[in-house]
């Protein structure tokens, strides 16, 4: 490892969206996250684990991308990280007091990524609310990853593995990284895919039944919503997959499974072809809609 601290987990991604009341109800009523926290026509918090939140809704005139949320290993984690960005020369800056009643955090900052342009959150610790969450439509586990355009993919990842510690788990030539956050086992967090345009690809909430794929696919159908790609299986992590669009038209994806690697001896990241098999061992094809929504806000201060 290049970098001085560890990680926990991707804990939270907050978008900017359109409308949103709109957006709350997809996110509550077809997908199965619960409400946890609102400031009344600004922002929105959402849960879908034991912790305070996993999404943050914000009303914006532009939709995409607002800033990504980690949970680092510790306090003394959380220190040597900042003192490392700074060393490095990144824009590094305090999340606002008045922001973290919404957040549900204690110390943290934020810092740009300087390629990507996004914004990354980091803190030691989130709030467990008393009550548990209890999944009505779908059994969700987590946030599961996030992933974005971009087209300057390899200058994006050498800073990330650089600057952030990411670690490679598969990889296309020209066209994609799967990252993990060491030593979140998780076969990738954050992923970037190369495109003629930069932007959000999509969000990921993972499930704990394949069930919950195919009941999800009738449920969103039922509804109207147009799915995009789906269900197939990814070769890159073996997961289950299904691509839909919200109100905004950014990608959401439910996924079932997905590998895990130690914290020692993981195996080396693989050099996977650039085919459409790879993104879906059972042959399908993205509709042109998926994954084509969403800008990156830039800083978020």
């Amino acid at each position: 490892m290049s970098i001085p601290f560890l990680y926990r987990r991707l804990a939270y991604v907050a978008l900017n969206v359109s409308d949103l009341q709109r957006s709350k109800l997809f996110y509550r009523d077809m997908m199965g996250l619960d409400v946890s926290g609102e400031d009344e026509g600004r922002s929105v918090a959402m849960r879908c684990d034991t912790h305070a939140m996993s999404l943050a809704l914000y009303q914006s005139e532009s939709v995409g991308l607002r800033r990504v949320g980690f949970q680092l290993a510790s306090l003394e984690d959380l220190h040597k990280a900042r003192e490392f960005f700074c060393s490095k020369g990144l824009d590094v800056w305090d999340v606002p007091e008045s922001e973290k009643p919404f957040l549900k955090i204690d110390q943290a900052f934020r810092v740009l990524e300087p390629e990507t342009g996004i914004t990354f959150e980091f803190f030691d610790n989130m709030i467990e609310p008393g009550e548990a969450f209890v999944p009505r439509l779908a059994k969700i586990q987590r946030l599961g990853h996030v992933v974005i355009r971009t087209t300057r993919l390899d200058e994006c990842w050498a800073s990330l593995a650089e600057n952030f510690g990411l670690l490679p788990s598969d990889y296309v030539v020209d066209k994609a990284v799967w990252a993990r956050c060491y030593p979140n086992p998780l076969h990738h967090s954050f992923a970037l895919v190369g495109s003629e345009e930069d932007g959000l690809h999509h969000v990921n909430f993972m499930v704990s039944e394949l069930d919950d794929v195919g009941r999800a696919r009738n449920r969103l159908l039922d509804a109207g919503v147009e799915i995009v790609f789906g269900p197939g299986r990814h070769k890159p992590s073996g997961s289950v997959f299904l691509y839909f669009l919200d109100p905004d038209g950014m990608t959401a994806e439910f996924s079932f499974g997905m590998e895990e690697f130690p914290v020692e001896g993981a195996r080396q990241p693989r050099m996977l072809e650039n085919s459409a098999r790879t993104m879906d061992l059972w042959g399908g094809r993205p509709k042109p809609q998926f994954s084509n929504k969403g800008v990156i806000a830039g800083p978020d201060k």
